[in-house]
């Protein structure tokens, strides 16, 4: 593997073992985190990477997303006081969940390294962040994971939302690994692990949602 994935990417320890190779793609497994890893030999480039993205419809008046997206707004909006601020980090092109989230009360601000790349968000302060459907597709989560824990203020709460793998045996065939621009595949074992190694509380409110509360 290249130096910068020899380390699982999200708990940065020397335990990656072989797990599959699929069509010539290798993947890992960590054996601290539990996390499955691409190897970086199977990333996309960057244009193509975003242009996959491009094609995303995140369309605000389709029901059916805003009911997948409601999986996380719903539980999270529980635990909002009123006017909370919030950023929706890795929002992509088309920001349906800060919508949702505003059209609830909530002030709302959005960041994506691709569409809105407006870096001066990122050096403020949010009462929680949501995080949906992003985790899955970074190179470095770790690092990313403890920028979210400082954009947060003290007993904020971070949403996030992927595909947990759970079945070895068809993670082959699953559709969620053959989106090639997804490289990280987490487990319940791996968010009790993210949670305890940043000193938050974990809640798995729905399938495939983690609310993680920052202490």
């Amino acid at each position: 593997m290249h130096p910068l994935t020899a380390r699982c990417p999200v708990c940065e320890t020397p335990a990656l073992v072989p797990f599959q190779t699929i069509n010539d793609i290798r993947y890992h497994r960590c054996e601290t985190c539990e996390a499955t890893v691409m190897d970086d030999s199977g990333w996309l480039g960057e244009r193509e990477e975003k242009a996959i993205y491009d094609l995303h419809d995140n369309d605000l008046q389709d029901e059916g997303y805003r009911g997948f997206l409601s999986k996380l707004t719903n539980p999270l909006l529980e635990r909002l006081a009123p006017g909370a601020r919030g950023l929706d980090f890795g929002c992509g092109p088309g920001p349906a969940l800060a919508a949702m989230l505003r059209e609830a009360g909530m002030e709302m601000t959005v960041y994506d390294p691709f569409f809105y790349p407006e870096k001066s968000v990122l050096k403020q302060q949010y009462d929680f962040i949501t995080c949906t459907e992003v985790v899955e597709h970074l190179h470095r989560p770790a690092e990313v994971f403890r920028q979210l824990d400082g954009l947060l203020v003290s007993g904020g709460w971070l949403g996030v939302m992927t595909c947990f793998q759970t079945d070895d045996e068809r993670f082959a065939n699953w559709h969620y690994r053959r989106d090639p621009t997804h490289i990280v595949f987490y487990r319940r074992a791996t968010m009790d692990w993210l949670a305890s190694a940043q000193g938050w509380a974990l809640e798995i409110p729905a399938k495939d949602v983690a609310l993680f509360q920052k202490g």
